[in-house]
């Protein structure tokens, strides 16, 4: 700012006319403005100065109604993250609750074929029975370190005649076909199997497990116990961690333990939270810079914007800044005719 009114100014221009034209109208010189449609509220006769008023213009009000809507929309999408966190942090302590519990008999977590609560996942349970191979079924579509393969589930008969769908584990796609080269055989006899506990998992829109053959799409088990013989559990399955006697050959892939990890949920949650704050402080930036310009006329505003110019004065230079000067004078020097 200079201590003369700078009608080039993006506001200036206007407001300077508004006054030219206001002290043109006047015999004693006074300038008195004339209401401008665009803002709201009284002004004394003889103060040529809008002040703060412009903020209650309809653009302004516009302004505050875009960021009160962008706040919102931060808001959810920060609660979303929150939520998140919270449904990460009841995962890993209902892992740390059931991943080594002591196994529970299959018939007492499981009292009825539909039985499931969410607060079972990874509960360890212990069936007992016979694997029944024939009915064995290969789930596609599951990849390992970035190898595509399958899941092995073998049907588990007990000796009621119901039958527990223990995944074996992973095992890797052929070289040749669409299918496993090989599947390790489970132990032969009977079996004491220590499984933990997953859902029966929802049907993949758009897909239909292939016919004619020994494969599924998903871990459903209502449609598991379509090509199964026998009874089956269709409230929920196992995933094997143990087996006694244990195989003769090698047995599918297992699975790691579920990292305990939260994400980055919290951070999400504190960035929408602080991109709300960020959309209400540049507001009230453009709104000071706004009455800045607006009463660049105003003798005490002057004041203020020369008090604010001698504080920046008064700060050392950075580096940049020096290094800036001196190559604006190296320019200035050899643009020079000589």
């Amino acid at each position: 700012m200079t201590d003369e009114f700078d009608p080039g100014a993006r506001y200036g221009r206007k407001h300077a006319a508004r006054i030219q034209r206001a002290t043109a109208g006047r015999s004693d010189g006074t300038a008195a403005l004339d209401p401008d449609p665009d803002e709201t509220g009284p002004r004394a006769p003889g103060d040529p100065f809008v002040g703060w008023r412009f903020v209650r213009s309809r653009r302004w009000l516009g302004y505050f109604a875009i960021a009160v809507v962008f706040a919102i929309i931060c808001t959810l999408f920060g609660m979303w993250q929150w939520d998140r966190r919270n449904e990460a942090v009841r995962q890993n302590e209902q892992i740390a609750r059931n991943y080594d519990h002591t196994p529970v008999p299959v018939d007492q977590a499981l009292p009825r074929a539909t039985s499931w609560h969410d607060d079972q996942q990874w509960l360890r349970v212990e069936v007992t029975g016979r694997y029944d191979v024939d009915d064995q079924l290969l789930v596609r579509n599951r990849v390992h370190n970035g190898q595509p393969g399958f899941e092995v589930l073998t049907p588990l008969v007990t000796a009621d005649g119901r039958a527990f769908v223990v995944d074996r584990g992973w095992v890797p796609t052929g070289n040749r076909q669409d299918a496993p080269d090989t599947v390790p055989a489970p132990p032969a006899g009977e079996v004491t199997v220590t499984a933990r506990l997953q859902q029966s998992e929802p049907r993949i829109p758009g897909r239909t497990d292939p016919a004619h053959t020994d494969q599924v799409q998903s871990v459903t088990l209502t449609d598991v116990a379509a090509k199964v013989g026998t009874p089956i559990w269709t409230g929920a399955y196992g995933q094997l961690a143990a087996e006694s006697p244990a195989p003769t050959a090698s047995r599918p892939l297992g699975w790691d333990r579920p990292s305990a990890d939260t994400g980055l949920h919290l951070s999400y949650f504190i960035q929408w939270f602080l991109f709300a704050a960020g959309g209400f402080g540049f507001l009230a930036y453009v709104m000071v810079q706004e009455y800045r310009n607006l009463n660049q006329d105003d003798p005490e505003e002057r004041e203020r914007a020369l008090d604010r110019q001698r504080r920046k004065d008064a700060k050392p230079k950075t580096d940049d800044e020096v290094e800036d000067e001196l190559l604006s004078a190296e320019t200035l020097t050899t643009s020079r005719p000589r």
